[in-house]
């Protein structure tokens, strides 16, 4: 009880931890909190062990390293070697079927192809030779890309849609995102790759999870052991429930427990990460454009309508234009609120005043 109990716990503090970094990352409140929690551990942990774990943590998130790779493969190869060693066996003996046992390992050859093209194929580059092919894909919305914007690092114009990776140091279209785990920008060229890896990666864990679960309850209802009773601590006889079986099936079956247990996590994980890949896909957005707060709109694609989009009018108040059109990106207001403060001559108080307002207004 109490070991099942510290398990739970840890289990709902990785997962809340999870979601307050997702939330922090689009909150001002959270990301406040978490730069004062940042500070207060400056005073506590000596220089020296900050210069190191900044390294490290610059070496892994923001150089192109095969660290993740690796350590992907290596976990992809625990999971399947447990599953071989013991669950395929046992699974033979309960008359399994063997189509639902290869199923696993179906999944995992044509996730190692798409794991693999995620890896290699160019997810869009730009370069001199297809700059101006990339400026005609998608139309300027001179909101989030602004035209006859030239990339300060790359020296070439920006297409819509476009993004400097810091990491791979390249311009890459329609840019999507950085994955550690595949070592390559998600771009326009290899999108359908990667969304094909998750999706397989996820149906995997999920299908890992199925066969386990059922070995498990089935190992249970053929010895009856649900049937039983047992004593407690306090010499009471007491009818097996839930929790004695999971700590049972643990002191038993250790290994398949705590496996059954990673990809069950995994599987939710995954799942939902998926779940809102697929809904960027849908509304025709990349993690990118969603993460900065406004929406690019494909030239390309007719039935998606464009929002009508207007300009302050020149004698608005810039909070009256954003209650107005409140999903528009932050960095948006800011730069109104600049223009207003420059020709109106406001102070810096002011200025801060106005740009805490729009924060907060944000995050309502």
């Amino acid at each position: 009880m109490d070991f099942l109990v510290l398990f739970l716990l840890y289990l709902a503090l990785v997962l809340l931890g999870f979601v307050m970094i997702c939330i922090g990352s689009k909150t001002h409140y959270l990301q406040g909190l978490i730069s004062r929690g940042a500070q207060v551990f400056s005073y506590i942990i000596p220089e020296c062990l900050q210069r190191a774990m900044l390294s490290v943590l610059h070496y892994l998130f923001h150089t192109r390293n095969y660290t993740f790779v690796v350590l992907h493969l290596i976990l992809q190869g625990m999971v399947y070697t447990e599953y071989t060693w013991e669950i395929f066996g046992l699974c033979q003996q309960l008359e399994f079927s063997l189509y639902y046992l290869f199923l696993p390992y179906l999944l995992l050859i044509v996730n190692l192809l798409f794991f693999t093209l995620s890896c290699v194929t160019n997810p869009g580059t730009i370069t001199k030779a297809n700059e101006l092919l990339f400026l005609q894909v998608y139309e300027f919305d001179e909101v989030m890309f602004p035209k006859n914007v030239r990339c300060p690092a790359c020296d070439l114009r920006k297409p819509a849609r476009s993004k400097h990776c810091g990491v791979c140091n390249r311009c890459v279209h329609r840019f999507d995102h950085h994955c550690v785990w595949v070592n390559n920008c998600i771009g326009a060229w290899n999108t359908r790759y990667f969304l094909s890896y998750l999706f397989t990666l996820t149906a995997s864990a999920a299908t890992m999870a199925v066969v386990s679960t059922v070995f498990l309850v089935r190992l249970v209802v053929m010895s009856d052991v649900y049937l039983q009773t047992y004593v407690d601590d306090l010499g009471h006889l007491q009818v097996v429930d839930t929790v004695f079986l999971v700590q049972y099936l643990f002191l038993t079956f250790p290994r398949i427990v705590f496996l059954v247990g990673f990809v069950v996590v995994l599987s939710f994980l995954l799942g939902g990460y998926l779940c809102f890949c697929l809904y960027l896909a849908a509304t025709n957005q990349t993690t990118n454009e969603w993460y900065k707060g406004d929406r690019a709109w494909c030239q390309h694609c007719p039935h998606v309508a464009r929002p009508q989009q207007r300009s302050p009018r020149p004698t608005e108040h810039p909070l009256a234009w954003a209650l107005e059109q409140p999903s528009r990106s932050f960095y948006l207001l800011l730069h109104v609120t600049r223009e207003r403060r420059n020709r109106a001559g406001k102070s810096a108080a002011a200025f801060q005043i106005q740009l805490h307002l729009f924060i907060h207004m944000g995050t309502l």
